[in-house]
């Protein structure tokens, strides 16, 4: 059975509204953040309304209320990933999620299988977000490993030809992106966590634009950590994901310290709480936890597959119809072999922020700019693009508007 994206769109207020005067709301802009459904605004407005109190602290109703809150928001993040509640670590984003892995590597003292040693190797692809390569930049820049990383190709697929020379004996860390939030590429995996797991290295993925749209279980996937972020997947802005294998989170040393991360304290030392407490200093985002945790469950409840399938149709007309227009250029894979729904492009010679407002005017919501990934942007040449990005809440209809707006704006400036 199909998905109903206009049965759909009714659990979400904001596509009651009209923008920039009569025009319907067409919001193609999910790979940015996504649009809250009612339940999610419910279980966060809740929270606050009956429950709210610091987790983990007092032993009065409300922090038991609250606790059971928190902790069973824990719990539907651990099954929708098919992992364990223990394995799941709160952040305040994905962006934060990732910075934990490097400045606690970063931190790891000699005997720790996490130090980094000058002439150690650590792997990334030409088309990270900024969340996904400054934090490794850096990391090298303070141990003396040396950053590499694999290239991208002219159709947006990562070259893999030199996976060995790439990935050599002294790779200790390995981080990519799960899908380009750029060009819309989903990776191939299996090649590349299976030589970097032959040298010894941990495969960490970013799966900020993979986890809402796609059916993941971290038992198969075969990684070692995976980060993701809440507002990208129906959930509230500021609550994160981390994942991670028992064992490896174990033997990884604190980000933060402070509160609820500690099991004993003197003048002079402390030992450190068990996993996944030993990461959440302080008091954490309990209600935006709860909120994901909705937002999760609504995920699920629609289906993910069904999701994914309604995702690649919607992107198959996109492409399709850009390709008939003259001038456009669509940057990243035009199968949908391996891919997502992000389409990035270009007008001819019309800047993309132009293009933008012309689409705003009309009441369609696009990304335009560099999309946090400059690297990628100079490997193509450009400064910045249009990227449109489809979700379960979409319709043809969208996709036929932003057709129609891309062609009213070649017509509105000129072609050139």
């Amino acid at each position: 059975m199909s998905l109903n994206a206009a049965l759909i769109r009714r659990d979400f207020p904001i596509f009651e509204r009209m923008i920039r005067g009569e025009n319907r709301l067409v919001y193609l802009d999910s790979g940015a953040t996504s649009q809250k459904p009612n339940v999610v605004i419910d279980a966060e407005a809740n929270f606050y309304r009956n429950n709210n109190a610091a987790v983990h602290r007092g032993a009065h109703q409300l922090a038991e209320e609250a606790t059971e809150a928190y902790e069973g928001a824990r719990l539907i993040v651990a099954d929708f990933l098919g992992a364990k509640a223990d394995d799941i670590v709160f952040t305040k984003s994905a962006t934060e999620s990732l910075n934990l892995l490097a400045y606690a590597m970063g931190s790891a003292s000699m005997e720790n299988r996490f130090h980094l040693h000058e002439g150690d190797r650590i792997v990334v692809t030409e088309m990270e977000h900024h969340a996904n390569l400054i934090p490794w930049q850096q990391l090298g820049k303070r141990t003396g490993a040396q950053l590499s990383w694999f290239n991208v190709d002219a159709e947006g697929r990562l070259d893999l030809s030199d996976i060995d020379s790439v990935i050599t004996d002294n790779t200790k860390i390995v981080a990519l992106t799960h899908q380009s939030n750029v060009l819309g590429t989903i990776n191939p995996l299996d090649a590349i966590i299976a030589r970097a797991h032959h040298v010894g290295a941990v495969v960490i993925l970013d799966a900020c634009q993979s986890v809402p749209h796609m059916k993941i279980d971290v038992k198969t996937l075969g990684v070692d950590f995976l980060a993701f972020s809440g507002h990208k997947s129906l959930g509230p802005t500021g609550i994160g994901v981390l994942w991670g294998r028992e064992e490896l989170l174990e033997e990884l040393p604190p980000f933060l310290f402070g509160g609820s991360m500690i099991a004993s304290v003197t003048m002079t030392d402390a030992t450190w709480a068990p996993v996944p407490r030993k990461f959440e200093a302080g008091v954490p985002n309990m209600a935006q936890a709860v909120g994901l945790g909705a937002a999760l469950e609504y995920l699920e409840q629609v289906g993910l597959e069904k999701i994914h399938a309604h995702e690649i149709s919607l992107t198959g007309r996109l492409i399709d119809g850009l390709q008939k227009i003259e001038g456009v250029k669509i940057f990243g894979p035009t199968d949908l072999e391996m891919r997502g729904g992000v389409v990035s492009f270009t007008v001819g010679g019309l800047h993309p922020h132009d293009v933008g407002q012309f689409l705003d005017s009309k009441g369609i919501a696009v990304r335009t700019g560099h999309h946090c990934a400059w690297p990628l942007n100079k490997k193509f040449g450009i400064n910045a693009t249009v990227r449109a990005s489809v979700y379960l809440y979409n319709d043809e209809a969208d996709i036929d508007a932003l057709i129609e707006g891309v062609r009213g704006a070649k017509k509105y400036f000129g072609d050139r």
